[in-house]
């Protein structure tokens, strides 16, 4: 392991729960193939603040809490035993707790839901707080089947953001990872259909569509240098984001999207295509925030 990496875990959120338990499968092969430790992160959160409780049931809540972060680290070892996991147990609420964790993390994993919530809700709160406020990568980990035997395929987001960029240099470094290959999808909306708010006058929109097309296969093809022996698709399509990422994505491995696109509102933390894909999409997807990120391997 890089000297980068020394000490930077992958952590992943777990409670016990059938999502976690998933995430946590995720994150110690992600640690494997990275040779990093995996960091088993709990949150001790009493809702309660201003109703005073007894210092006994306090001790009892925490050796609860204890007890959840000791078992996820035995499942960590159990799962990978040359990957060094150890537990947190941290204060507060779980999207805080992450959040905090986070910043000394190479990358956070999740499951789309923990154990709070309601019945039928497919995303919580923290599988879209921590995803939007995060620094580092986030993987949202749904509850699907497991697919074994299939080719390793990685399907990512493109519109030129920086962002997106930073989720393509994230793509190909899980690619190389997984012996697996890389789909890069660009989806153009034509400026005389009315999916466009105010179409531009005296506007060729074929021209238009074509420069942007060129655009793409040009920054595609010098992202991929880095990786030539990863098998690399661009796909430039005229359709709706939403739809063709969420098809993309029934036979991939994993998503990776920006956690907000060139026409995503200001106020948005997470963008609309984001949000869509961290409900509806096949497979983990992975949210890389506006930053830049240094690739995992470096050039040549």
């Amino acid at each position: 392991m890089s000297d980068r990496y020394a000490g930077r875990p992958i952590l992943v959120g777990y409670d016990d729960s059938p999502g976690s338990h998933e995430a946590l499968h995720w994150a110690v092969e992600e640690a494997r193939l990275r040779g990093l430790p995996v960091l088993v992160c709990h949150a001790l959160h009493w809702p309660y603040v201003l109703r005073p409780v007894a210092q006994e049931v306090l001790t009892q809540i925490e050796q609860v809490a204890l007890a959840v972060v000791d078992e996820g680290v035995h499942r960590a070892r159990a799962l990978a035993p040359e990957v060094d996991a150890q537990p947190l147990l941290g204060r507060g609420t779980p999207s805080a707790v992450l959040l905090e964790a986070t910043r000394e993390a190479e990358m956070t994993v999740l499951g789309s839901r923990g154990r709070g919530g309601f019945d039928g809700l497919q995303v919580g709160s923290a599988a879209v707080q921590v995803p939007a406020h995060s620094v580092r990568p986030v993987v949202v980990v749904r509850p699907l089947p497991r697919r074994s035997g299939q080719d390793v395929r990685i399907v990512v987001g493109i519109d030129g953001s920086p962002a997106s960029l930073a989720a393509f240099d994230l793509a190909l470094d899980e690619a190389a990872l997984r012996g697996g290959s890389l789909t890069a999808l660009c989806c153009w909306g034509d400026c005389r259909s009315s999916s466009w708010q105010e179409p531009l006058p005296f506007v060729d929109s074929h021209a238009l569509r074509k420069g942007a097309e060129a655009r793409f296969y040009e920054v595609a093809s010098q992202l991929a240098r880095r990786h030539p022996d990863v098998p690399v698709t661009a796909d430039f399509v005229t359709e709706r984001p939403q739809r063709a990422l969420i098809d993309a994505t029934k036979d991939a491995t994993l998503l990776v999207l920006g956690n907000r696109g060139n026409e995503s509102p200001a106020c948005l933390l997470l963008g609309p295509v984001t949000q869509t894909a961290l409900l509806e999409a096949w497979c983990p997807v992975a949210v890389t925030p506006t930053v830049n990120l240094r690739p995992l391997f470096p050039p040549g």
